[in-house]
C-alpha cells in the first residue's frame, strides 16, 4: 500500500480521491503544508508516498506516470508529486519547509527535491492533461481537455516501444499491445509473461530437435508465439508501470537463453538426420554474441562523450528525414524481431542446415554494415571519452589474472604501450591462425595461448581513450570464441563441439550480464568472480591446456569441456542470480539492437 496526502479537501465533482484509490494509494486529506508534514512523519517510513493538489485535473494515466512508476526516486506532474522510500527523508525536510501559503504545494517540493540533490522525473505526458486550475472557468476547460483524449489509448499507444523494427512495428505490436491489456486486467505479471516465452520458446526448441517435418513447422510456429510474448511482457510493463530488478535481469538474459537454445535444437534436430551442424549452430552464437558486444562497446564508449558529433551523423539524420531510409536500416541489420521472423520461417519450409547459413550470411553483411559505419563515425568524430568510458571498456574486456599480470609488470618496469587496438588485433589474429594450423592436443597451441595472454595484458596497460579502442572488447571475445569452436571443431572426438557450444553459452552469459551491470549503473561483476572464472585470456590457456593433456594422455576432451562448461556456469549463474535478486539493482530493460 502506498499513501496519498492531498494538501486540502477535495474539489465538488471531483473524481481525484476515487483515482487514486484505483492506483492503490490510501488517502488522506491535509489542511495545510503543517498538518501534511504531520500526516507524513504517521507514515510507515517503508511505504512510497505521494503529494498531490486537490484542485488536480487530469487523465488517470497521467497520475499513473507521475505518481506509479518504480523506476524513479522521485516523479512530479502539475499538481502531483511522489516520492520513494529512499527519497522520503528529503520530502519531510523540503515539506517541513515549504511556506504555509504555497499555493501549488506538489510543484513547490518537486523543485525544493531537485535542489536537494533528488532527481525528479517529469514524464512527458504528451496529449495527456494535468493540470491544476485555480478557477471555476480554467478548471472548466481542462475538464472539457480531458473529455477530448482517449487516455485508454494513450496508454495503449506507450506500451509500444518508440523505435522498434519493421516486422516488429508492423506484424507485431498492432496486436500484442491489446494482449498486454488483457494481461493487465487478469492481474498478470510481466515476469510471468516473459517465463511464458521462455518456456514457449523451449518447447519450439524441443520440436525442432525432434528432426522431422512436423516437428519443424511446429518449431516455427512456436518461435513466433514466443516472441510475441517477448514484445508483450515489456508493453505489458509499460502499460501497467510494473518495472522490477528481477523483470529487467529475466528480459535482458532469456532472449539469448531462447535464441541459442533453438539453436541447439536444430542441431540436435539435425543429427537425427545424419547432418551435423553443430559447428554451425556454435558459428551463429559465436556471430550473434560478437555482434551484441560491439554494440555494447560503442554505445558505451560514446553515450557520454564530450564533443560527440561527425559529418556521418548528419548524414544519418538527414536520411531519417527521408522517412522509408529508416525501416530499411532497421532492417538490414537483422535485429531480434526479423531475426527472428526469417528462423521460424526457414525452420519451417527447409533445414537446419539452410537456417545457419541463412543466418550466419545474414548477421555477418549486418555486422559488417553497423561495424564500417561505426569506426568511420569514431574516426571523423573529435568525441573526447572520460574515465567511465574508459573503466567500461576495461571491463567488457573480461581481463583475468594472467592478463593482470602481465599489465602490472609491464607497468611497474616502465614499458610503453605500442597502442592498444593493435595488440588486441595481433593477439587474437596470430591465436586464431595457431588454432587452424597446429594440432589440436600440440603445446604449440598452448604457447600461442599464452602470446595472446601477454598481449592481452599490453593492450590494457593504458586507458582505453582512444577513437576505436571500443573495437578491443569484441575483438577478444573473437579470440576467445573462435579459438574454442576451432579446437573442438578440429579434435575430431565424438560430441566436442557440442560440449565447446555449452562452454561459450555459459561465458557468453557471463558477458551480458556484464553489459546489463554496466547499463544500470552498478559496475561490472565483482573481481573475484572474473579471476575465479579465469578471464578470457585465462580460459583461452586452460581450454589449450586441457586439448594438450587429453590429447596427451589418450582421455576425452569432450569431458573436459564439459567439465570446464559446467563449472562456469555455476559459478556465473549463482553470482547472477543472486546479485540481481538481492541488490536492489535499477531496472534495465533490453530496447533491442541499435539500428
Amino acid at each position: 500500500m502506498s499513501t496519498a496526502i492531498l494538501t486540502g479537501p477535495p474539489v465538488p465533482g471531483s473524481s481525484l480521491d476515487g483515482d487514486l484509490k484505483s492506483l492503490g494509494f490510501d488517502v488522506q486529506v491535509a489542511s495545510g503544508p503543517s498538518d501534511a508534514a504531520a500526516l507524513l512523519a504517521a507514515v510507515p517510513a517503508g511505504r512510497r508516498v505521494a503529494v498531490v493538489d486537490p484542485r488536480f485535473v487530469g487523465h488517470l494515466h497521467a497520475l499513473r506516470l507521475a505518481l506509479t512508476d518504480p523506476r524513479f526516486p522521485a516523479a512530479a506532474a502539475p499538481g502531483a508529486l511522489t516520492a520513494q522510500p529512499d527519497a522520503r527523508p528529503a520530502l519531510e525536510r523540503a515539506l517541513t519547509a515549504a511556506p504555509a501559503d504555497s499555493e501549488a504545494l506538489p510543484d513547490t517540493l518537486a523543485d525544493a527535491l531537485a535542489a536537494d540533490g533528488v532527481a525528479v522525473h517529469r514524464p512527458e505526458l504528451g496529449s495527456l492533461v494535468a493540470a491544476v486550475p485555480d478557477d471555476s472557468e480554467s478548471r472548466h476547460r481542462a475538464r472539457a481537455a480531458v473529455a477530448e483524449v482517449d487516455d485508454e489509448a494513450v496508454r495503449l499507444r506507450n506500451a509500444v516501444k518508440a523505435h522498434d523494427g519493421f516486422f516488429t512495428t508492423f506484424f507485431i505490436s498492432p496486436y500484442s499491445r491489446y494482449i498486454a491489456r488483457w494481461c493487465a486486467r487478469r492481474g498478470l505479471t510481466p515476469n510471468q509473461v516473459t517465463t511464458a516465452s521462455l518456456l514457449t520458446a523451449l518447447i519450439a526448441a524441443g520440436c525442432a530437435a525432434t528432426g522431422d517435418r512436423a516437428g519443424y513447422v511446429a518449431a516455427g510456429v512456436l518461435l513466433l508465439v514466443s516472441f510475441v510474448l517477448d514484445c508483450t511482457d515489456g508493453q505489458l510493463a509499460r502499460y501497467s508501470l510494473q518495472y522490477s530488478t528481477m523483470g529487467a535481469w529475466l528480459d535482458a538474459t532469456f532472449d539469448r537463453a531462447k535464441e541459442y537454445s533453438f539453436y541447439a535444437g536444430l542441431a540436435l534436430g539435425a543429427a537425427r538426420n545424419g547432418d551435423d551442424v553443430w559447428v554451425l549452430a556454435l558459428a551463429s552464437m559465436v556471430l550473434m554474441t560478437c555482434r551484441h558486444v560491439v554494440d555494447f562497446s560503442f554505445n558505451e564508449a560514446n553515450h557520454d562523450a564530450t564533443a560527440n558529433t561527425s559529418p556521418t551523423a548528419a548524414l544519418s539524420d538527414r536520411l531519417d528525414s527521408v522517412g522509408w531510409t529508416v525501416w530499411a536500416r532497421r532492417m538490414i541489420v537483422l535485429p531480434i524481431g526479423e531475426r527472428w521472423a526469417m528462423i521460424a520461417v526457414l525452420t519451417a519450409v527447409t533445414t537446419p542446415r539452410v537456417v545457419f547459413w541463412a543466418l550466419i550470411i545474414g548477421c555477418s553483411f549486418a555486422a559488417c554494415y553497423t561495424t564500417a559505419g561505426r569506426v568511420l563515425r569514431s574516426l571523423t568524430r573529435k568525441a573526447r571519452r572520460t574515465d567511465r568510458a574508459a573503466q567500461a571498456l576495461y571491463d567488457l574486456t573480461d581481463t583475468g589474472p594472467l592478463a593482470e599480470l602481465v599489465r602490472g609488470t609491464l607497468i611497474r618496469v616502465g614499458a610503453k604501450s605500442p597502442g592498444t587496438l593493435g595488440l588486441a588485433v595481433l593477439a587474437s589474429a596470430q591465436l586464431i591462425f595457431a588454432a587452424t594450423q597446429l594440432p589440436v592436443g600440440s603445446w604449440g597451441m598452448v604457447l600461442a595461448a599464452g602470446i595472446y595472454a601477454f598481449f592481452a595484458g599490453g593492450a590494457v596497460m593504458v586507458p582505453l581513450k582512444g577513437a576505436l579502442d571500443w573495437l578491443v572488447p569484441p575483438v577478444f571475445r573473437a579470440g576467445e570464441y573462435v579459438t574454442v569452436l576451432l579446437l573442438a571443431a578440429r579434435s575430431d572426438v565424438p560430441h566436442a563441439v557440442p560440449a565447446a557450444f555449452g562452454l561459450i553459452a555459459a561465458v557468453a552469459y557471463h558477458h551480458y550480464d556484464t553489459v546489463y551491470r554496466i547499463r544500470g549503473g552498478t559496475g561490472a561483476p565483482p573481481a573475484w568472480l572474473v579471476r575465479t572464472i579465469g578471464g578470457h585470456e585465462g580460459r583461452t590457456v586452460l581450454v589449450a591446456v586441457l586439448a594438450a593433456l587429453t590429447a596427451t594422455a589418450g582421455s576425452d576432451f569432450t569431458l573436459a569441456l564439459t567439465a570446464l562448461a559446467a563449472a562456469v556456469a555455476l559459478v556465473v549463474l549463482v553470482e547472477s542470480i543472486r546479485f540481481w535478486v538481492s541488490s536492489g539493482a535499477p531496472a534495465v530493460h533490453d530496447e533491442g539492437e541499435t539500428a
